[in-house]
C-alpha cells in the first residue's frame, strides 16, 4: 500500500504539473510548444552533455558501452526533431466544409512515463520532447539504476528552460528513492501513462484506470533465406547485435538460416566477430547464462571479453570473436536460448527451407516477442509482404540492421522511438512506433450540413441482385 506520505509526494508533482501544463497551454502556441521541445533535445545533444549522460548511464547502470550510448542519445534525437519538425500540434488542423467539421489540436495534459535501465537518458528524452510538443507536462519515473541519469537529464533540460523562460514544472521526475508505490500513484493520477521496460509495469500501467500506452517485450527473431547476400546480412546482423551491447529490445536473439546456405553463412558472421558455438556445448552456455534458471547480471549487455570470460569461452572462440551464436532447436520455456538474452549471444536454428524458417520463427514469436518484428534477409521481393500477412508482428525489417532499423532510421520511413508497441499480439494499446501523435488529442467542432442519406437500393442493390431479399 502506498503510505500518505508517498501519495502527498506524488500528488504534489502531479499537481505542480497541472498548474505549469495549464498555463503553457492556455498561453502556448506552435512556437512555444517547439521551442520548448527543441530545448529538451539539445539538452541531451549538446556534445558535452552527451557525452557525461552516457558514461553516468554505462557506471550507473553497468549496460551498454559508452560510445554506443552517445551515438544513440545523438540519432535518436536527431531523427526524432526531424519527424516533428513540421508537425502541427497546436490550433486549427483542418476545417472541411463538406463535413463540417473542424480539428482543433488538444493536448493530453500530463504525462507518466516509466522508462527503463536499459536507456536511461535517451528514451525519457524522447518521451518528453514528444510531450513537449504537443503542449503536456510529463514526470518520469525512471528505474532505480536510472535515477542519476534522469536526474542529470533533468538538470540539463532545466538549464536550457531557464534561458527560454520556460517552467521547470513542465518536465520533472519521482525523487530517489522512488517506489513502487509512488510510480503506481503517478499511474493512478497522470493524463496518460506512458511505459517502456519490464512487462509487470505495462501490466500495472494498463490496469491503472489512466489512458495507458505500453510496448509488448522483444525477441527478435531474423531469417537468413537461400537467396540473401550473406555478406551483407552477416555484416547487418553483427553491427545491430553489437551495438550498445545488445541493450536494445530490438537486437537479434534468434537467428533462423535456411540449410542450403547455412554454412556459408556462418562462415560469413565468423568474418565479423560471430563465433559460433555448436549444440553439444550448448548446455553448458545456458547453465552460465541462467544461472539458477535466472538471467545471469554478469553479463546482461556486458562487453564481449566479459561475456566471454563468463560464459568459460575463453581460449575456445577467436581473439576477435564480437558476440556468439549457439546452435539450437528447442523453443519454449524449457529452452532459454528461444528468449530475450539482452546480451551479446544470438540463438542459431538451422532451417530445411524457407517454409521451415517461417514455421520456426512463427513457434520462437508465440513463445516470445509476438507483435514486437522479424527481421528478414532476401533477395526475394514477394517473401516479406507475405510474412507480413501471416506472422503475428507490427514490423517485418528488409534487409537491414534490425536494431537500427526498427526504431527509426534516416534509411527508412519508420518514426524515430525508443519504444515499440507490439499491437494485440503484443497486448498493446498501439502497433505503431511510440511517436508525437500518441502525445495529443483532437477536439471536433461539428457543425449541420446538407443531408447525405442514401436509398436503400443504393447501399443493398447489388447485394439483393445476387441472394434476393
Amino acid at each position: 500500500m502506498t503510505s500518505a506520505g508517498d501519495d502527498n509526494q506524488v500528488d504534489q508533482l502531479v499537481a505542480r504539473a497541472h498548474a505549469a501544463q495549464a498555463d503553457f497551454e492556455a498561453a502556448g502556441s506552435q512556437a512555444r510548444y517547439d521551442r520548448a521541445a527543441q530545448a529538451a533535445a539539445w539538452a541531451i545533444m549538446e556534445p558535452a552533455r552527451n557525452r557525461q549522460l552516457a558514461e553516468l548511464a554505462v557506471s550507473a547502470t553497468g549496460l551498454g558501452n559508452v560510445p554506443d550510448k552517445i551515438t544513440k542519445n545523438h540519432r535518436k534525437t536527431l531523427g526524432l526533431m526531424r519527424d516533428i519538425a513540421e508537425a502541427q500540434t497546436f490550433g486549427i488542423l483542418s476545417d472541411d466544409a463538406a463535413t463540417g467539421i473542424t480539428e482543433i489540436a488538444r493536448p493530453l495534459g500530463v504525462i507518466g512515463a516509466v522508462v527503463p535501465s536499459t536507456n536511461p537518458a535517451a528514451t525519457p528524452a524522447n518521451n518528453v520532447i514528444n510531450a513537449l510538443k504537443c503542449g503536456n507536462a510529463i514526470i518520469l519515473s525512471p528505474s532505480p539504476k536510472g535515477v542519476g541519469c534522469c536526474e542529470m537529464l533533468l538538470e540539463f533540460i532545466h538549464a536550457e528552460f531557464d534561458k527560454i523562460g520556460e517552467n521547470r514544472d513542465l518536465v520533472q521526475m519521482i525523487p530517489p528513492p522512488g517506489t513502487k508505490a509512488d510510480t503506481q500513484r503517478l499511474l493512478e493520477l497522470a493524463d496518460l501513462a506512458v511505459v517502456t521496460g519490464s512487462q509487470d509495469n505495462v501490466r500495472r500501467a494498463y490496469s491503472s484506470g489512466t489512458p495507458a500506452v505500453g510496448v509488448g517485450a522483444g525477441n527478435v527473431t531474423v531469417i537468413v533465406d537461400e537467396t540473401a547476400d550473406l555478406a551483407a546480412a552477416a555484416q547487418k546482423i553483427a553491427a545491430s547485435k553489437t551495438f550498445d551491447n545488445s541493450t536494445s529490445c530490438s537486437s537479434e536473439n534468434a537467428l533462423v538460416v535456411v540449410d542450403s546456405v547455412y554454412d556459408a553463412f556462418i562462415a560469413a558472421l565468423a568474418a565479423e566477430g560471430g563465433a559460433l558455438v555448436p549444440a553439444a556445448k550448448a548446455p553448458g552456455i545456458i547453465a552460465k547464462l541462467w544461472p539458477g534458471g535466472h538471467l545471469n547480471r554478469d553479463v546482461i549487455a556486458k562487453d564481449a571479453d566479459v561475456l566471454i570470460d563468463r560464459l568459460g569461452l575463453a581460449g575456445t572462440v577467436p581473439d576477435d570473436t564480437k558476440f556468439i551464436v549457439v546452435e539450437t532447436d528447442g523453443i519454449g520455456p524449457e529452452h532459454p536460448l528461444s528468449g530475450e538474452k539482452l546480451s551479446l549471444v544470438a540463438a542459431l536454428y538451422r532451417a530445411r527451407d524457407y517454409d521451415d524458417a517461417v514455421a520456426i520463427t512463427a513457434r520462437v514469436l508465440a513463445h516470445q516477442g509476438a507483435g514486437h518484428s522479424i527481421g528478414l534477409h532476401t533477395a526475394d521481393a514477394e517473401r516479406p509482404v507475405a510474412l507480413g500477412r501471416h506472422i503475428p508482428t507490427c514490423r517485418v525489417i528488409v534487409n537491414q540492421a534490425h536494431c537500427f532499423a526498427t526504431g527509426g532510421a534516416f534509411t527508412n520511413g519508420m518514426p524515430f522511438s525508443l519504444s515499440m508497441g507490439c499491437g494485440s499480439w503484443g497486448g498493446n494499446s498501439i502497433d505503431d512506433n511510440l511517436h508525437w501523435r500518441h502525445f495529443m488529442q483532437r477536439t471536433k467542432v461539428i457543425r449541420p450540413i446538407p443531408a447525405r442519406e442514401p436509398a436503400l437500393d443504393d447501399i443493398f442493390g447489388a447485394y439483393w441482385a445476387e441472394v434476393g431479399k
